[in-house]
């Protein structure tokens, strides 16, 4: 079992990374193997609704985004970690993740998921929530910890003295991982994924 961890911050190696690199370092604890991923400098696009992608499989735009779209059935479980940025996810994680659940949202089907956010001070649950709805509109189940996933502190050495920030990465950790087995144990015992209808849309304007 693999979990891909996406690191949406503008450093590499800053609170973000930290705190993902908190969880990722209980997984490996557990047993499971993992890849942080860093989204780097370079600019994102954000979705142009062109549909696309819906009849290729992935975007027309060549980059990162397609780099993780090709590579997404190797993961059994994704974590998305951001900085807070006015109270909302770093531009470049929302314009990636936009388009990488517009183009691969069936490919992630009743996989686990948690998000993972550092701030200076404030804004941190307002980001929370906001990645949070990727995952519960695309069927996959959010794995939970002993408080919301946040870690305070405006670069790496200042987060690794947030002892509740911390601790709380390592209980997603054992939570992600306990999950994943759980999950695994279904599936060799037989247990079908639930039974997925037809979708059916509503316009409200007609």
């Amino acid at each position: 079992m693999k979990v891909l961890l996406i690191n949406g911050g503008p450093h590499k190696n800053g609170s973000t990374n930290r705190a993902l690199e908190e969880v990722a370092a209980t997984l490996e604890k557990e047993g499971i193997e993992t890849e942080i991923f860093w989204l780097g400098t370079d600019a994102i696009h954000g979705c142009i609704g062109c549909g696309v992608c819906r009849k290729t499989g992935e975007c027309f735009r060549k980059d990162v985004v397609n780099q993780i779209s090709n590579r997404i059935e190797e993961f059994d479980g994704f974590i998305f970690g951001s900085p807070v940025h006015y109270a909302a996810a770093a531009g470049s994680l929302s314009c990636f993740m936009d388009r990488l659940f517009f183009s691969s949202g069936k490919k992630v089907y009743m996989k686990p998921a948690a998000a993972v956010v550092s701030c200076r001070r404030g804004g941190s649950t307002a980001t929370f929530d906001e990645i949070n709805k990727y995952f519960t509109i695309c069927n996959m189940p959010v794995v939970p910890s002993q408080y919301w996933n946040q870690i305070h502190g405006t670069n790496a050495e200042e987060a690794s003295q947030d002892a509740e920030g911390l601790q709380t990465m390592r209980t997603l950790g054992r939570n992600m991982a306990y999950m994943l087995r759980c999950f695994e144990a279904g599936k060799a015992a037989g247990v079908p994924l639930p039974e997925k209808e037809k979708g059916v849309r509503t316009n409200f304007i007609r």
